[in-house]
């Protein structure tokens, strides 16, 4: 009987050709991918967990919470000066009064917001991909290093503004947990119930007070930390320097901590806006009055002269009883 004849590479191959073997078989690239932001999402639960102390105390500091009476130390100079509590006495007083667990009064809406910007960020960045994302390079000249500079400054602040929408309403709800610590109050006990009292009281847009501040703070930090790098590593970096390229991948770190001070201001606004006039004592006189927009309480802080409250927390002097002006 004569030998079968060999298939043709077409017949052996599996239903759909080799399209099919490819649709068939994972991935490994979108594994990677999915993997890593699993693990970007349980790196960003871990540090909000680890830094939620700081910022409960940072809050209460922010509202103008002093429980504890300030004390008398010395300045650099030698001169006595009067010293508001610093992190850690704070923090014991918070032990005092609620025990360990009171450190972490509205940890949980503040996990899921942390989840909701990171899954959104990436969600963002799989939507809108930079495929021909060009990094800059000394080789490029100016107008081409800042047009890359521009590209993915815009990029990111599209990512980061999506992501502290989504992510804004859970932040209104941790923020409105912590300042009961103020009054002793437990209107917010839970993300579900926050969620229906919230939208009782004050409608939708009860979840995004706060906002408009907080994404203006965004926006500004990231144009001027991107550009005030890119100037200084282009610029003020000679290339016959030995160590530039060591300087050049720390200038936008530096960078960032120095803009952060300069917009902390919106920070504080929006967090203050997130609790205000919500039913809570914190946010009611005498800790400030209703406000009728973010503009008219941070006209109320500068005339405080209290737009950097709560930016540190360590060494704190005591404020000097500042002029009260009117605010329209």
């Amino acid at each position: 009987m004569a030998a079968a004849a060999p298939l043709p590479p077409a017949a052996r191959a599996p239903p759909g050709g080799a399209a099919g073997r490819e649709a068939a078989a994972p991935a490994p690239g979108g594994a990677r991918a999915e993997g890593a932001e699993g693990l970007f999402v349980v790196l960003g639960a871990g540090l909000a967990a680890a830094s939620h102390p700081l910022l409960y105390v940072k809050l209460l500091v922010q509202v103008g919470h002093e429980p504890l009476p300030p004390t008398v130390g010395r300045n650099v100079l030698g001169r006595k000066v009067l010293y508001l509590p610093g992190f850690f006495t704070y923090a014991r007083h918070i032990v005092e009064v609620d025990g360990k667990r009171g450190l972490f009064r509205g940890l949980t809406p503040r996990l899921i917001s942390s989840t909701l910007s990171t899954i959104t960020r990436g969600s963002v960045k799989k939507a809108f991909p930079l495929e021909d994302m060009e990094h800059v390079s000394n080789k490029d000249d100016v107008k081409t290093s800042l047009r890359k500079v521009v590209k993915e400054t815009s990029h990111e602040m599209m990512m980061q503004c999506v992501s502290r929408v989504v992510s804004h309403p859970l932040h209104v709800i941790s923020m409105r947990c912590m300042v009961q610590f103020v009054g002793r109050e437990v209107k917010y006990s839970g993300v579900f119930s926050a969620i229906g009292r919230i939208f009782k009281e004050e409608g939708i847009l009860g979840f995004f007070v706060g906002l408009v501040p907080h994404i203006l703070g965004d926006v500004i930090f990231l144009w001027c930390c991107n550009l005030l790098a890119h100037f200084i590593n282009t610029y003020a970096v000679d290339d016959n320097f030995s160590q530039a390229s060591v300087i050049r991948s720390y200038t936008k770190f530096v960078m960032g901590i120095a803009v952060s001070m300069l917009t902390y201001p919106f920070l504080l606004v929006g967090d203050l806006m997130a609790v205000n006039n919500c039913g809570l004592r914190a946010g009611l006189p005498p800790y400030a009055p209703a406000f009728t927009s973010w503009i008219h309480c941070w006209r109320y802080l500068s005339a405080q002269g209290q737009l950097f409250r709560g930016s540190s927390l360590l060494f704190r002097r005591a404020p000097m009883p500042a002029a009260c002006f009117p605010i329209d």
